[in-house]
């Protein structure tokens, strides 16, 4: 409001938009920060006061924009009115119907400028409240992805000797070996395989409740954290992992899926 009212000061310093017939610069500075305090005055009776006296000016509903617009045509009729009994008792200037227009589209301006100050600020505020928000989702999904991540869970064998249990992070990828699935997991800082008598259909109905786990071909199931890039060799299609030398074949049927969760 500050900013505005000396604006308006500098406005009419320079441009002189109004035919002041005094010759005391001294006087006619005093005229002029006259109008810029009547318009910072009613900026502060329209946006402080008003809504200290009138509870609806408080808290308006989001929906309806009538608070704001009805704040905004109080200062412009205010303060029109003000400028022009200002001018002819004060400055002792005859106010004609131009001295009028001039005198709304200033008024009009420093409510628009008032009005474009309160939109900013609001965007503002609510990008900030966006942003806390998306900050704070953010730290539950990366809580709630450690929490569902380190679970163990344990991937069957014909043979119960031979079960492994490891945590579901650690999968790196499950492929089909004829009659056996190869479970390749990290341990440590290496990766190591495991064959499982099992099918690669039973193996994937247990990592299903894992959303980071996505079919790539009809012979191999890979854990989306340790794809590394998708690479194509003429008409075929090849997933490239990190920390691992070895790739899985793309299959058409997933490509989209694949390139989705690259």
């Amino acid at each position: 409001m500050l900013s505005i009212s000396f604006g308006v000061f500098l406005f009419v310093l320079f441009f002189r938009p109004f035919p002041m017939f005094i010759n005391d610069a001294d006087n006619r500075l005093l005229i002029v920060a006259g109008l810029s305090g009547i318009i910072f005055l009613l900026m502060i009776v329209t946006r402080i006061t008003l809504p200290w006296l009138v509870p609806r000016y408080i808290t308006p509903h989001a929906e309806s924009e009538l608070p704001p617009v009805a704040a905004s045509l109080t200062l412009l009729v205010l303060s029109s009115v003000a400028f022009a009994f200002y001018l002819h008792y004060v400055a002792m200037m005859p106010v004609s119907f131009v001295t009028i227009i001039r005198i709304v589209l200033l008024c009009a301006a420093s409510v628009a400028a008032l009005r474009v100050t309160d939109v900013m600020l609001r965007m503002r505020l609510e990008q900030q409240h966006l942003l806390k928000e998306k900050k704070h989702m953010q730290v539950q999904l990366e809580r709630y992805e450690d929490d569902f991540l380190n679970k163990i869970i344990e991937l069957p064998s014909d043979n119960l000797s031979e079960n492994l249990t490891v945590a579901v992070a650690d999968v790196v990828f499950v492929r089909s070996a004829d009659n056996y699935v190869e479970v390749v997991f990290r341990d440590g800082e290496q990766h190591t395989k495991k064959l499982l008598r099992n099918t690669l259909k039973n193996v994937g109905v247990q990592l299903q409740p894992y959303s980071n786990f996505l079919r790539c071909h009809r012979t191999s199931i890979v854990n989306c954290h340790y794809m590394e890039k998708l690479v194509r060799q003429q008409n075929n299609y090849y997933l490239t992992l990190k920390n691992n030398s070895e790739t899985l074949p793309v299959s058409r049927q997933y490509l989209m899926s694949v390139r989705e969760s690259l």
